[in-house]
């Protein structure tokens, strides 16, 4: 169980059920629909109807509208469970929404969701192309209300970094960390029982996208960063070997390296 700690906020730190402006109505309907695609699959007439919608491998069948409409499609779990998952999208969900409103939250929430699933098919492509026989549960990581969750979560530690969380109501964690934490728990709780790679993948894909979003340039400065930061680390590196092979001496200036 995670909340914020800020008794300033009410119930959880992220405004309780009934505090402040009322709940955002984007996101009741969207815990409606999974609420209500999770109690359809308990009954045989609809079961078969919610896997055309969820992603499985018929994509490869060529039901497309799996890349986009699986997230709204409640993936199985015990009750208590998938209450408590609806309890925490709505916490993280509602502090979300309410920072970047209704067409920055859903541009998000379909962008990040999007991009994890073509990445993980292709994946489990690759995956059962090298392996046929390779014993797994595909893309059961990232299926409904566990991508939603993925997505707004590493938002709200994108946007509230240095916030204070309490994991599991005990452990006092800034809320940066939880983008780790997320690839962590998908990892352990999902990769490995299930060796599902593909929807592991895109679990990390979508927080990568999530995070790198709501940078300043967005995933594409984000990237670009990221190379000249590993080119600085090699070219240091680099310098280091030669200082320490033939006896160079490397000062740093300002800005650039100088050997003499």
């Amino acid at each position: 169980m995670i909340y914020q700690t800020n008794p300033q906020r009410g119930f959880g730190g992220f405004g309780g059920l009934s505090d402040g402006p009322a709940p955002p109505r984007d996101l009741l309907i969207l815990l409606g629909v999974l609420f209500a695609t999770f109690s359809l699959q308990f009954f045989d007439g609809t079961r078969a109807l919610l896997q055309l919608f969820s992603l499985n491998v018929g994509i490869f069948s060529g039901f497309l509208w799996q890349l986009v409409s699986y997230p709204f499609v409640a993936t199985p779990s015990s009750g208590f469970w998938f209450l408590l998952e609806l309890l925490i999208l709505y916490w993280f969900g509602r502090s979300v929404f309410d920072r970047l409103g209704r067409r920055g939250f859903w541009r998000l929430v379909v962008s990040a969701a999007l991009a994890a699933s073509v990445v993980a098919v292709a994946v489990e492509f690759i995956a059962v192309t090298v392996s046929p026989g390779f014993a797994h549960a595909p893309f059961i990581t990232l299926l409904g209300q566990r991508v939603l969750m993925t997505i707004v979560i590493a938002a709200f530690a994108t946007l509230n970094g240095h916030a204070t969380i309490l994991l599991f109501f005990v452990l006092p964690v800034k809320a940066r960390w939880f983008l780790w934490l997320e690839i962590l728990f998908a990892f352990v709780f999902f990769f490995l029982p299930f060796k599902d790679i593909a929807g592991f993948v895109g679990t990390c894909v979508a927080v990568f996208l999530t995070y790198a979003s709501l940078q300043p340039g967005g995933p594409r400065r984000v990237l670009r960063l990221w190379r000249k930061r590993l080119e600085e680390k090699i070219l240091r590196a680099r310098l280091d070997r030669m200082r320490r092979r033939r006896g160079f001496d490397v000062i740093d200036g300002d800005k650039d390296e100088y050997i003499h």
